[in-house]
Order: C-alpha cells, then structure tokens, then sequence
C-alpha cells in the first residue's frame, strides 16, 4: 500500500475552502474518506495535462472538490499537492 501525505499548502487549500465555502465539520473525516482509495490504487485519478503535466487528480468529498496529487512509485507514496475548487477558471482541470 502506497504512503499517502498531504502537503502543507494543500493543507492550506482545504482550511481556505472550509472557510470560504462554509463546508461542515466533518469536512475533514469525509475528505480523508475521499482519498484513502489512493493507498490501494495510487494510480487511480486520471492524468493532467498543460502546467499541470506530471499530476493526477480525484474528485474529493464534492463533486467540485479537485484533489490534485503525484505518485511517487520508486518511494510508494502519493503526495496531495493541491485542493481546488474545479468550478473556478483557475483550477487544475480548467481549460487554458
């Protein structure tokens, strides 16, 4: 089973759309629910392309929650890099 870790700045994005999006309490349980999936099947989310070359991403516990991740198959471990709002222009799977 592959080692999943969040980093710091998608830490960040996930307290910032709690806040601005008013999410509930057990945001937290439920987005942890979300990617525990990726310990079986680090390969699971569908790849990106554009600056976003090189990642993966899932949906989280929303439909418009992105979880943008990389897999790290020498060291089994995947790394949650981003959590954006996929509805804003800006996010990963957004067209340029």
């Amino acid at each position: 089973m592959a080692k999943v870790i969040v980093s710091p700045r998608a830490v960040r994005n996930l307290e910032r759309l709690i806040i601005t999006h008013s999410l509930p309490d057990s945001t937290l349980k439920r987005f942890r629910r979300a990617v525990l999936p990726l310990a079986t099947f680090p390969l699971l989310g569908s790849q990106l392309t554009g600056r976003w070359e090189g990642y993966r991403f899932i949906l989280g516990p929303w439909r418009w929650m992105i979880v943008v991740y990389e897999y790290h198959d020498i060291s089994d471990t995947v790394a949650i890099v981003a959590i954006q709002d996929g509805r804003s222009a800006s996010s990963a799977t957004s067209a340029p």
